[in-house]
């Protein structure tokens, strides 16, 4: 329910929730939805549901066990603000990146009106991370309600980009994430929608990461933008980069940490 990953702007994954139901045109060809089809099928017994939202309160407290500072992207196989998951479950995961202040905590929602309810009773330390996915701009609105969040960075994750997105309303809006939809059935991204949004990003001085171009077969078409990788992130990330990855290696001598 964790693991190292290939997701291009983030270094590992933490599931306390798996499953998900489809709320917009993003979700069509879900990838996590076909994945947990597949560890069903292998038997895996935290899929035993398929991709019906699951909650596992046995992992809650993985973050505390990894000791060196990483990116964790929150519910990579789900979205920690369903409706089917209880405001005091989403709760205790707060509590537990509240408590893992060494990792950055990256949570992506599509529920924004219900990120939106809840974020006032919620802890927001420097170290969570929010963002919310934006594939066409019917759902601008998305926007409005993650920038009523107090959350350090707030981000969008335009992925997979289904249109274009012109004039994003990026006030109060720290990162931007690109990407085309990859797998059977993937819809195309035109190259015209991903310049206007970098564009937008350089006029406001805000960090862009072009994930990849997706595809059928995702790794034949790159992630290469015009030539380049467009790697951007947050101006804090550096910082605390710095800082967790000296204490880490201080506890390291201290105490054997791995």
């Amino acid at each position: 329910m964790a693991a190292i990953t290939k997701i291009e702007w983030t270094e590992r994954t933490w599931n306390p929730v798996t499953g998900c139901t489809k709320v917009s045109p993003g979700c069509k060809n879900c990838y996590a939805e076909r994945f947990a089809i597949r560890l069903q099928k292998m038997n895996n017994p935290r899929y035993k549901n398929g991709f019906k939202v699951t909650l596992h309160g046995d992992l809650l407290d993985l973050p505390l066990k990894w000791r060196r500072p990483s990116l964790i992207f929150v519910n990579s196989m789900s979205d920690l603000f369903h409706e089917e998951v209880p405001a005091e479950f989403i709760a205790q995961a707060f509590e537990t990146m509240q408590k893992a202040h060494w990792h950055i905590f990256q949570i992506l929602t599509k529920r924004s009106q219900r990120l939106r309810k809840l974020a006032p009773a919620l802890p927001w330390p420097p170290n969570v991370w929010v963002g919310v996915s934006v594939e066409l701009k019917q759902y601008y609105s998305r926007i409005e309600d993650l920038k009523t969040v107090p959350a350090t960075v707030r981000f969008l994750s335009c992925e997979p980009l289904l249109g274009p997105l012109p004039d994003l309303p990026l006030e109060g809006v720290h990162w931007v994430i690109v990407g085309g939809e990859s797998g059977p059935n993937a819809r195309p991204m035109k190259l015209e929608w991903v310049l206007d949004i970098k564009a937008q990003c350089q006029r406001k001085n805000i960090p862009f990461f072009f994930k990849q171009w997706g595809g059928v077969q995702k790794w034949r078409n790159g992630r290469l933008l015009e030539g380049k990788e467009y790697d951007e992130y947050p101006s804090i990330l550096e910082s605390w980069h710095k800082t967790q990855i000296a204490q880490h290696v201080f506890e390291e001598n201290s105490h054997g940490y791995a």
